[in-house]
């Protein structure tokens, strides 16, 4: 039985920092194990220019404690106002790496987003040319589409249909949720991949409403029935080239999570690493969580994979801080509900 697990250092492929106080207290819990990150670019304003990513990057840097090692890979958020000459000016520069889509209302600050695919065809056509990938929060957001079929009639009527009329285009399925997704990635050729949750992996919709709602289960999109999770699972572990760790870690304080409207988000930062090693372990594959978690992502995105290593051990049941406190306020770490006998060792 493996001890002792020596990988390339991972990377995180979707990620949430925050700005401010916030971003102060949960960098280190990413940059402690991995070399880069996908940042996302839903701040209050976001991040729509390239002018404005580079002020961002340069936040994310003076807030990484004296000693660590960190890469924040930076990201444009589309709008229906987007100039394709800064978008290509960006990637240029090599500053930017992808341009965010989310649709108007389907998560947390996402009320800029896109209403009207048509209005930024002429942006996606420019990263098309220029191989900028394009990553997409795949769910509609029209209110009589039951919340759990949002993934895949997004699928069907929008993603389809752009990937259709704009075949060049790299896109990334950010944090699939379901069978539909799977499958769908499965067949969208070598320009498609598709990232998957840490927590996704591990509850289904029960863990946030069986016994009383579990606000820090609580995620968009939200998760499925138990059929997803095990497609999930099984997609993550297959070492296919085209899935992919995005964490999707999303920081919120807990007076926000615990609310009458509580926010979407789990917080992995601080334990994805010994939870991925757990649910490879359960799913005999072990030898295969290289790919998913240090090795497919830098492929798909053109990077070379980092030359540095972490090694995890098992051992005793494994600890980690229920809350990590920030000057914003405590943000509550994903809880998966079992014993972990993993320990990133470094």
């Amino acid at each position: 039985m493996t001890q002792t697990l020596t990988l390339r250092r991972p990377d995180d492929w979707h990620l949430h920092l925050r700005d401010g106080a916030m971003l102060q207290g949960v960098l280190p819990e990413t940059a402690r194990h991995f070399a880069r990150a996908i940042i996302m670019p839903n701040l209050v304003p976001p991040v729509v220019t390239g002018a404005q990513a580079a002020a961002y990057r340069d936040r994310i840097l003076a807030a990484l404690p004296e000693g660590m090692a960190f890469e924040p890979l930076m990201t444009l958020y589309l709008t229906e106002g987007t100039d394709p000459a800064d978008v290509a000016a960006a990637h240029a520069s090599g500053l930017v790496k992808a341009v965010k889509l989310y649709p108007a209302g389907a998560t947390t600050n996402s009320h800029g987003g896109v209403r009207d695919l048509a209005k930024v065809t002429p942006v996606l056509e420019k990263m098309a040319e220029i191989g900028l990938p394009l990553c997409l929060h795949g769910e509609v957001t029209t209110p009589e589409v039951d919340i759990f079929d949002r993934e895949a009639v997004f699928i069907d009527t929008v993603l389809d249909p752009l990937r259709r009329r704009i075949p060049e285009l790299r896109v990334v399925m950010e944090h699939i949720t379901t069978e539909e997704g799977v499958a769908y990635a499965r067949a969208g050729g070598d320009r498609l991949g598709a990232t998957i949750t840490t927590h996704h992996l591990i509850i289904n919709r029960n863990h946030i409403l069986v016994g009383g709602i579990k606000p820090h289960y609580y995620c968009l999109p939200v998760a499925k029935r138990e059929k997803h999770r095990l497609a999930l699972r099984q997609a993550a572990t297959s070492g296919e080239g085209r899935f992919f760790l995005g964490t999707d870690s999303a920081p919120h304080v807990d007076a926000l999570k615990e609310h009458a409207c509580g926010c979407a988000g789990c917080f992995t930062a601080t334990n994805t690493m010994q939870l991925l090693a757990h649910v490879f372990e359960e799913e005999g594959a072990l030898d295969r969580l290289e790919a998913f978690a240090s090795l497919n992502g830098p492929r798909f995105y053109g990077l070379p994979a980092n030359e540095s290593t972490i090694t995890l051990t098992k051992g005793a049941p494994a600890q980690w801080p229920a809350k990590i406190f920030t000057e914003a306020g405590p943000v509550t770490v994903f809880d998966p509900g079992f014993p972990v006998h993993w320990h990133v060792e470094g």
